[in-house]
């Protein structure tokens, strides 16, 4: 009986162990798992390379489209001068406003225009599309705003050195493209360039692109505000209310 014993022992001994069934489909779900992460990244990084063409070819394009609205205008200029007219240009579109004051002694009214165009902190600047109604409520405003026409420039550089999207309710910087994807693909716009594009030719979809955009959050200006004082209007030697294309130098003193 004992030899017996002794040599079913030996004969498992000298048998391979069988691995846990645990382990085995352990092994299995950690295979599968790597083999879908593999899988996504591949499909990202094709996905990556083709968004990177188009965002490409999407710049190029508009910078081509900006290049002839300004050889037009330049057209049009030599037109009327060499005919012993005027040009007229186009009536502009979105202005900067501005926020120059804090909240000490603004009106009920001007601070409820404010709230609208999303101007709650001094030195706070957004993009409004201009028409009949926001000229009036920027009129409402004017003692505690200034705000001009922005050129493609100055759109640029606010987006592209103070630009932060909202996702769910967070302000997060743009960093990069993925950004504005999650924010706007829906309506089209994937990338800085289509954005800025939207802003500048206050395309049907402003709007959203407006509402992602955080409102910019500017340094005082270099240098100061004008030594008379700040509270006059632009036009008075002051710093507040229209001062059309002057904006673009107050923004270059700000950022």
């Amino acid at each position: 009986q004992y030899h017996h014993n002794q040599q079913r022992y030996q004969k498992n001994t000298t048998g391979t162990m069988k691995t846990p069934e645990s382990i085995l489909k352990k092994q299995a779900a950690q295979a599968k798992v790597s083999a879908e992460a593999k899988a996504q990244s591949d499909a990202a990084r094709k996905q990556k390379g083709a968004d990177k063409k188009q965002f490409i070819a999407n710049a190029e394009k508009y910078a081509a489209e900006y290049a002839a609205t300004e050889k037009e205008a330049v057209d049009n200029r030599r037109k009327a001068k060499a005919a012993g007219g005027f040009y007229v240009a186009a009536e502009p579109k979105v202005a900067l406003v501005i926020r120059i004051r804090g909240i000490i002694g603004v009106s009920p009214k001007a601070k409820k225009v404010m709230q609208l165009f999303r101007l709650r902190q001094i030195h706070n600047a957004t993009f409004v599309r201009l028409n009949e109604a926001t000229i009036r409520m920027l009129r409402l405003i004017e003692p505690y705003v200034t705000y001009g026409i922005p050129t493609r420039a100055t759109i640029e550089k606010l987006v592209y050195k103070r630009g932060f999207g909202k996702l769910s309710k967070q302000r997060i910087p743009i960093a990069d493209n993925s950004v504005i994807q999650e924010g706007l693909s829906k309506v089209g716009i994937n990338c800085c360039a289509d954005l800025v594009h939207e802003l500048v030719t206050v395309g049907p979809n402003f709007k959203a692109a407006n509402n992602f955009l955080w409102p910019f959050k500017l340094s005082s200006p270099l240098g100061g505000f004008s030594k008379k004082t700040k509270l006059l209007h632009y036009l008075e030697g002051g710093e507040a209310g229209n001062r059309g294309e002057e904006i673009n130098k107050l923004v270059k003193k700000m950022l």
